[in-house]
């Protein structure tokens, strides 16, 4: 009947965190301006993402990804190394990362001593992050532009794998948010790991079931805190 051709009919999205970069390693925000290259080392933790990809089996319908230079080679080099030629990838600027404003390119450390009740909010106080002051974007304007666009990949893909490359911040929000949870408590699980998957699923693009959260366990090195934002 149709009742159950609608019920077995599921998108599942996997959210992928950019390959770790050279500005990561050195513990500095990078944004949705401030980009750099992809650490040597990240290219072969990519292809062990790959790997698992394809010893899962898992066929994907498309990819799509921010379009910051460390998102757009991350996705190229995971379609490279799936066992599925001719992917097609589509950047979007939708998945970008937080516009942080003047905190972009700042160490960790800096942008602690110079505007610390911006960074404590931005970590831990969601609901009272207000970036005005350093020109940044707030989470309910990250929601605006990555939740409509993620609803309207469900009602194109209603029952295939979607492969989306995007941000730790932005992924890390965006994600907890689909899955209901309250703008307070959206940090509250912590942040996501470069290469990470995190993996929802949806029958109706409104309610989200969470599958996997910052899965890293194909990787073969241990994580360091540089890995998470």
């Amino acid at each position: 009947t149709k009742y159950v051709k609608e019920e077995i009919e599921m998108t599942t999205f996997y959210f992928v965190r950019h390959g770790k970069t050279e500005r990561n390693f050195e513990g500095r925000y990078q944004g949705s301006h401030g980009d750099s290259q992809l650490l040597p080392e990240s290219y072969e933790e990519i292809k062990q993402l790959a790997a698992y990809f394809n010893s899962e089996k898992i066929r994907f319908a498309k990819i799509y990804c921010s379009p910051l230079k460390r998102t757009m080679t991350t996705a190229q080099e995971i379609n490279k190394n799936l066992d599925q030629p001719g992917l097609k990838i589509e950047a979007d600027p939708a998945f970008m990362e937080f516009n942080l404003g003047k905190m972009e390119k700042m160490k960790f450390v800096d942008a602690e001593k110079q505007y610390p009740e911006m960074v404590e909010n931005f970590r831990y106080h969601p609901d009272k992050y207000d970036p005005t002051a350093i020109d940044g974007e707030s989470y309910e304007e990250l929601f605006k532009r990555m939740t409509p666009k993620i609803q309207a990949i469900y009602q194109r893909y209603p029952e295939d794998n979607i492969l989306v490359v995007s941000h730790g911040a932005a992924l890390g929000a965006e994600t907890r948010h689909l899955l209901g949870v309250p703008l307070a408590k959206i940090r509250e699980r912590g942040g996501l790991a470069n290469t990470s998957t995190t993996i929802l699923k949806t029958t109706d693009g409104e309610h989200f079931k969470c599958i996997a959260w910052n899965k890293t366990d194909y990787l073969k090195r241990k994580l360091d805190p540089t890995d998470i934002i």
